[in-house]
Order: structure tokens, then C-alpha cells, then sequence
């Protein structure tokens, strides 16, 4: 099929061509600029919390994000054209070279921002892309302003929601555990029922957010007891393991060892759902460009190259922004690792059912923020914290600027 494909693009226009060699080009860009970024939203605490190594952490986050993409990686289709901007006055010529310059814009940010080691939105990014490119072709009517105000609303709703649940769930630990006469005890009697509720979330992320859902038909009555289940028996298994666990006073690196396998665990599960998901970010303008351009895409080409693309900037350049969001905002252990993917495996979740425009980058900054407030403004480095915020507000303004840039060179050439 594939050597079919490449035949029949020997004999097309040249331009179309140019076009569509670009577009696969953009697409690995974008995916590449991901990974170095995003590859934070799932390993970061985990290697701030000393849970895996970096090397651990660039390896599994490489494999879970090119199989999350490939396996359950979100459909690949055109609706994307009038997500952001109306193109159905706009010519096919028009469309091909805004969406490649909304591409290279994107990437072009995301790659500066991990330069600076900073964590945004790639979706944010390409939202920018987009909206760059049908304000000047289109005009101010041709722009979705309602999903351009979901997005603005995010840098507020995502950080936030983040912060109150991570913040929670920290202290919940806190005082259940730690403030316990028994600290170990109490660590050993909650333990199995915080390994239901990790895998229960999981569970009910993979089948609702990815393809994996298809399996059970989108029922959410069989998801949710096929996700009770998976916890069920967790819990019974994590009961068994954490009993041998031999108890030492109030030696609390124990605690923080029973919660380090959970943290490793929410850490993979963020990993995979990230390439399931994020994937789209780069895919879906190829599959624009190539659609329009080529006529006929096979979405397992396009997934698998953005899969690889985003396994790629892990491995090259995904430890820049790890160190800013594992580090520098404030300290980590395992259990405020754990506290903050639990926070934002919820958060993702919850909004993605509801239809909240909710950013995971925003969301794992937002919790790591909630968990150092647990222990005191000064527990937060706001240095940081400024700098990060500066560079979401700049996401989507820079992004169109960009984008509106290399559309008018595209369109001369």
C-alpha cells in the first residue's frame, strides 16, 4: 500500500508535491517539539521525587507515548478545519498553506519555549497557528472567537483546578498518614485503597479519552464496572504486597516507598495517555494538508509519524523542561509526586468527559504549585512560577504572529 502511495506522488504536480513533503516535514517538526516539551506533564515528578532516573524516565516515556499513538491515538480528521477558523469561503490552496504555516509556528514556539525550559500548551500553540492564519486570510468573522475564549479561559481553569485537588489530596495524605500515631501503619491500612482509586482513574481514562473505548461500545456503564473491577482486584493485590512491607517506627522513607510504585505508575499511565491524545496536536493538520492535497491519508502513516516524532524529541531534548517543573518550582517526594499525578489524571478526566477546555501542561504546573502551598508560600519558588506564566500568555499571540509571517512567505514563493 505504501509503495503504491509513493508511485502515485512521483507523478503529482510539482507544487503539490512541494506541499505535501513540507506538510510530513511540519508534522515530525511538531510532533518532535512535543515530545521535548510535554514529555514534563508525565515523567517530571517522578524524577523530581527521585522515584526513576532521567535516563528512566527519556527510555519509558519514549515507549508509552509511540505506543499510545499508535495503539488508541485519537482519530485523525478534517474537523479541525472549522474548530478553530471557517474555511468554506477560503480556496483549497489557501487552507494547505495556512495549515502548514499554523504547523511550523507552533512547533517553531514550542521548541523556543523548551530552549528557555519552560512548559506550554502545544495545543495552545497550534490553536494560535491556526487562528494567525485565517485572521489574515479570513478576517476577524472568519475566527471562532468562542473557541478561541475556551482556550483563554484554560489558563485560568487548568492551573487552578490542578492546584485545589493535588493540594488536597497532599494533605489528605498529610493528615491521614504522617499526623497518625502509627504513620506506618496507617501507610499499610490506606495504601491498597489509594492503589484502587489510582487504577480505577486509569482505567476509566484509557477507555473513555482513547479508541480503547470502542472495545465496550462507549458504554460508560461497562467502563465504569470494568474500571470498579481493575480496582477491586488492585487493591486485593496491593493489600498482600504492602503487608509483607516490616514496619520501623516512624521511619518514613517507607511511607514514601510504598507511594513511589504508585507515583512511577500514574507517571506511565500520563505517558501513554499523552501520545493517545497529544498526537492529534501534530496529526490532524497533516491529515488537513494531505487530505486536501493527496485525497486519500491512511491515518496509521500520519499516527506513526507523529508517534515517532514525539518519541524522538523525548529522547533529544525532554529533560530541559523535566528539571524546571521536577525541580525548580518547588521540592518533591513521592508522596507529593503521587498527590500531583493523581490531581491531574482527575482533572483531564473529569474535564474531558464534561468538555472543559483544560490544559494538561497548565494542569501538572497548576498541581505541583498546590502541592509546594501545602507546605507554605515560600515552599514555591515564584520566580519560576512567574516565568512560566508569562510564557502561556504568550502562546497564542506569539503563535499567530508567527503564523501570519510564514503564511505571507508561503504565499509569495
Amino acid at each position: 500500500m505504501l509503495s503504491k502511495d509513493i508511485l502515485i506522488l512521483i507523478h503529482y504536480p510539482p507544487m503539490l508535491l512541494w506541499i505535501i513533503v513540507l506538510a510530513i516535514f511540519a508534522g515530525l517538526y511538531m510532533a518532535w517539539s512535543i515530545g521535548s516539551n510535554d514529555v514534563a506533564n508525565s515523567m517530571a515528578t517522578a524524577v523530581g521525587a527521585k522515584a526513576i532516573t532521567l535516563k528512566q524516565a527519556l527510555i519509558i516515556a519514549s515507549i508509552l507515548n509511540f505506543t499510545g499513538a499508535i495503539l488508541v491515538g485519537t482519530h485523525v480528521t478534517d474537523t479541525i478545519k472549522n474548530r478553530i477558523v471557517d474555511v468554506s469561503s477560503m480556496s483549497q490552496h489557501s487552507i494547505l498553506l495556512g495549515f502548514l504555516a499554523a504547523l511550523l509556528s507552533a512547533a517553531f514556539f514550542v521548541t523556543l519555549s523548551t530552549w528557555k525550559e519552560l512548559p506550554v500548551s502545544t495545543t495552545h500553540a497550534v490553536v494560535g497557528g491556526i487562528a494567525g492564519f485565517g485572521l489574515i486570510q479570513g478576517g476577524m468573522n472568519a475566527i471562532q472567537w468562542k473557541e478561541i475564549g475556551m482556550v483563554v479561559s484554560s489558563w485560568v481553569i487548568s492551573p487552578i483546578v490542578g492546584g485545589i485537588i493535588s493540594f488536597i489530596i497532599f494533605k489528605l495524605i498529610a493528615k491521614s498518614i504522617f499526623s497518625s500515631k502509627e504513620p506506618i501503619k496507617s501507610a499499610k491500612n490506606l495504601s491498597p485503597f489509594f492503589v484502587g482509586l489510582t487504577i480505577f482513574i486509569i482505567t476509566l481514562s484509557i477507555f473513555m479519552k482513547t479508541r480503547a473505548g470502542e472495545f465496550l461500545n462507549g458504554d460508560i456503564k461497562k467502563i465504569l464496572l470494568v474500571s470498579l473491577f481493575a480496582a477491586v482486584i488492585s487493591s486485593i493485590i496491593g493489600y498482600f504486597l504492602i503487608k509483607k512491607v516490616k514496619e520501623k517506627g516512624r521511619d518514613y522513607g517507607i511511607i514514601e516507598k510504598i507511594f513511589r510504585k504508585l507515583q512511577v505508575m500514574t507517571s506511565c499511565y500520563v505517558a501513554f495517555s499523552h501520545g493517545a491524545n497529544d498526537v492529534a496536536n501534530a496529526a490532524a493538520p497533516v491529515a488537513v494538508v494531505l487530505s486536501l492535497a493527496w485525497h486519500h491519508v491512511d491515518t496509521i502513516y500520519i499516527l506513526a509519524l507523529g508517534g515517532f516524532g514525539i518519541a524522538l524529541g523525548i529522547l533529544t531534548w525532554g529533560h530541559k523542561v523535566i528539571s524546571t517543573v521536577g525541580s525548580k518550582i518547588t521540592s518533591l517526594t513521592n508522596t507529593r509526586g503521587f498527590s500531583i499525578d493523581f490531581a491531574v489524571a482527575t482533572v483531564v478526566l473529569t474535564a474531558s468527559k464534561l468538555g472543559l477546555p483544560i490544559s494538561t501542561s497548565h494542569t501538572v504546573v497548576g498541581a505541583v504549585i498546590g502541592v509546594g502551598l501545602a507546605r507554605g508560600l515560600e515552599a514555591v519558588d515564584l520566580s519560576i512560577v512567574k516565568k512560566i506564566i508569562y510564557a502561556w500568555l504568550f502562546t497564542l499571540p506569539a503563535s499567530m504572529i508567527v503564523s501570519i509571517l510564514i503564511y505571507m512567505g508561503l504565499s509569495i514563493i
